[in-house]
């Protein structure tokens, strides 16, 4: 029955989410550029918009849900039902928000659905919630999220190709918010095992709080900068495969024990791979849909 609950929560932070990230995306889009350099002025920016600031609340709600959905079921399960929410982008572009999506973005979603779907029924299930962790995978778990999600960051001063920044920025944000999940999931288990107080001063709670900032600026860029339907899938799906890999490597959420459950995992990437390069973000000077200065 916990089991089953933290599915539905899971189901209804799909749809929240997405609906959450549209709404950021047009806000974003009404804003002045996102500027590290000065995150007060950029926040202040960002939130006088209504339509980010839905987004924000909507993404608030979702959180919650998530939360739920992580303290009553394993991670990579919760994980691999969110997953089929990326189906849902295109649907929702069109018919809600009235966007328009390629027949390259139907497949690339198709394809990245499929492939995250493939990816967490093939993990067998485990009872409980899974919450318990080895510290030092958790330290190097983390520790390399945040490494990968600065390199994308910095994409175009180590010589990647700036029209391309909207994409990097889109998966840095999915993994940094991977960081921010895996940190809550570490933080239900300590909380139940050692109370609200002692859980909230875990380390584990500053790590998540950094991830979760760092994810708002990166994510808020990259919906600047990219196309809302190629930017919010691939940030759901670096999300996805981060919390997947942070169930199995951090919380011990078991591995396929058959020949037919790892070759099945193994064609799951590869869709995820093909998707990425299918649901390409166009730079938004290609929207004519400039940023304020």
């Amino acid at each position: 029955m916990t089991l089953h609950l933290g599915i539905l929560l899971a189901l209804l932070c799909a749809v929240a989410s997405n609906l959450a990230f549209f709404y950021k995306h047009r806000g974003a889009c009404e804003a002045c550029a996102v500027d590290i350099r000065h995150p007060l002025r950029t926040a202040r920016s960002l939130w006088s918009s209504k339509w980010f600031a839905a987004g924000m609340l909507i993404g608030a709600g979702a959180w919650v849900l998530h939360v739920g959905a992580i303290s009553l079921a394993p991670l990579s399960v919760v994980q691999a039902v969110l997953s089929g929410g990326v189906a849902l982008l295109a649907v929702m572009a069109e018919k809600i928000f009235g966007l328009s999506t390629t027949p390259r973005q139907w497949w690339g979603l198709a394809l990245t659905a499929l492939g995250l779907i493939l990816l967490g029924v093939t993990l067998p299930v485990s009872e409980g919630a899974s919450s318990t962790f080895s510290t030092p995978a958790m330290i190097a778990f983390e520790a390399g999220l945040f490494g990968v999600g600065a390199l994308l960051i910095m994409g175009p001063r180590l010589g990647g190709p700036a029209e391309h920044h909207g994409v990097m920025l889109a998966a840095a944000a999915g993994i940094l918010f991977g960081v921010c999940n895996v940190g809550v999931k570490a933080l239900t288990g300590l909380i139940g095992e050692e109370g609200l107080l002692l859980g909230l001063l875990s380390p584990w709670a500053l790590v998540a709080v950094a991830g979760s900032v760092a994810a708002f600026y990166a994510s808020a860029r990259s919906l600047q900068d990219g196309e809302a339907v190629s930017v919010i899938a691939i940030t759901g799906t670096a999300a996805n495969i981060s919390c997947i890999a942070g169930g199995i490597i951090v919380f011990g959420d078991p591995m396929p024990n058959t020949a037919v459950g790892i070759v099945i995992q193994a064609v799951a990437f590869l869709l995820v791979i093909v998707a990425s390069a299918l649901t390409p973000a166009p730079v938004r000077a290609a929207q004519g849909v400039p940023a304020r200065a």
